[in-house]
């Protein structure tokens, strides 16, 4: 089998040479906040009725999120939630309140229990349909897409343009979007401020969490000046939406939304500006 050869997918666009893109207001920094809003399934896996893990999942839905809105709302920012599309069928209060604080839906399949690895063609191509129509039963367009648990198929990113998607998140290799080969946007999530693999075991302090994001910030916004950013800060109302952890996330969105040369955008908001940048990769 030969060496599989990125440059297919994406080209190789370093940083340095990249041409400064053009944010709002002449902003140094986009920062898009993204909740994982997710439906997992009590029946299945080896450990089924898996009681522990769902529940502690399901106060997320129960209250976590909950407490996460306030925060957001409190500082200014709007999410691009990746909705898991069972959460219109299992929550539609979560739905409701969504649409109400003004926040975008971006595609993560249907049930986080189920990833798109392995799909077959036919199968991913429903379970991409099915979400989208479930946003546009809830008055949007689904722009955006995050795979469950980033995970694709060969045939997702095709497959994403065929269901009229701008923009996908799996790829986190850049501090800016860029264009694939196949017209879609890579836009710049984030692994490293993400709770889901911070929280698990071994789990970073609170503490440390805060000073993550608040360093992260603080180092784009420096490096914004000349060439601006994107950042993302990605979480799970299960984990951050704990009461010993949303103060340190308040405390850090507050400190971002201080800076007048932050830009609190949405996915599609930040995909939309790219494009019209003149120096769009």
């Amino acid at each position: 089998m030969h060496d599989f050869d990125p440059a297919s997918l994406f080209p190789y666009l370093p940083i340095v040479d990249r041409a400064p893109v053009q944010w709002p207001n002449g902003a140094r920094v986009a920062v898009w906040i993204v909740p994982n809003i997710e439906h997992f399934h009590l029946e299945l896996g080896p450990k089924a009725p898996d009681v522990r893990n769902y529940s502690r999942r399901d106060y997320g839905n129960r209250v976590g999120v909950w407490r996460m809105m306030d925060c957001l709302a409190r500082e200014g920012f709007r999410g691009t939630v990746a909705l898991n599309a069972e959460v219109a069928q299992h929550y539609p209060r979560i739905m409701q309140a969504c649409g109400e604080l003004g926040w975008e839906f971006m595609g993560h399949g249907l049930t986080n229990s189920t990833v798109l690895a392995g799909m077959d063609r036919a199968t991913e191509q429903a379970t991409i349909a099915q979400t989208r129509s479930v946003i546009e039963q809830h008055g949007a367009r689904m722009r955006g897409w995050l795979g469950p648990g980033l995970t694709e198929t060969w045939n997702t990113l095709d497959l994403l343009v065929e269901n009229g998607v701008d923009y996908v998140a799996d790829w986190v290799n850049d501090d800016l979007p860029y264009r694939m080969n196949n017209g879609l946007y890579a836009i710049p999530y984030s692994l490293e401020l993400n709770d889901m693999p911070l929280f698990n075991m071994p789990s970073i302090s609170t503490h440390d969490f805060e000073s993550r994001i608040r360093e992260t910030f603080d180092v784009l916004y420096e490096e914004g000046e000349t060439l601006p950013r994107v950042m993302c800060i990605a979480l799970h109302p299960f984990l951050t939406g704990v009461p010993h952890r949303i103060r340190a996330l308040q405390r850090a969105l507050a400190h971002i939304a201080s800076h007048d040369k932050a830009w609190l955008a949405t996915g599609s908001e930040i995909i939309d500006a790219y494009r019209a940048s003149p120096n769009a990769a």
